[in-house]
């Protein structure tokens, strides 16, 4: 990984961070079709600019650009009996083209990742979805089974 340096994203990133999560819902049996490309640059365009709650760290291929990142923010949380902090920390949008996996990069940014949310912010917990192919990375670094299921619930509107 010699040539490859992370970095934290800036703005003119946003495009680049939309690509890799296409590759990364792809990987997972996401249909990637239709208009939410649009609606993610904006999101990544917006949260590139509030560097206290939200980073993503990416590296570089000279010739390429952008071939790996990984994202994350800050959220308000309840306190508990385990966990005093009110903030929590979620890590997602893992993703490294194909021709460069299996070289750390990733990795990589996991772990500026995890350095951000450790020193720069007082988060108190960092939870993430991890796929099959991921979740030894993330174990890696002492991420363990929650002890309760991530359920899910899409909110249908009328009128």
């Amino acid at each position: 990984m010699s040539d490859f340096q992370v970095r934290r994203a800036k703005p003119d990133d946003a495009e680049a961070l939309v690509r890799l999560r296409g590759l990364m819902l792809a990987a997972m049996g996401v249909d990637v079709s239709g208009p939410w490309r649009d609606v993610a640059l904006r999101w990544f365009t917006e949260q590139l600019a509030s560097p206290d709650t939200f980073a993503a760290y990416v590296v570089d291929d000279p010739a390429v650009g952008v071939v790996a990142g990984a994202a994350g923010n800050v959220y308000a949380h309840a306190p508990g009996p385990k966990d005093l902090s009110t903030l929590r920390g979620h890590l997602y949008n893992v993703s490294t083209e194909p021709a460069f996996r299996r070289r750390g990069l990733a990795r990589a940014c996991v772990a500026a990742l995890l350095d951000w949310f450790r020193d720069e912010t007082a988060v108190g917990q960092v939870e993430l979805h991890a796929t099959n192919d991921g979740i030894d990375l993330y174990r890696a670094f002492g991420f363990v089974d929650s002890h309760y299921p991530s359920l899910r619930l899409r909110v249908t509107r009328v009128g």
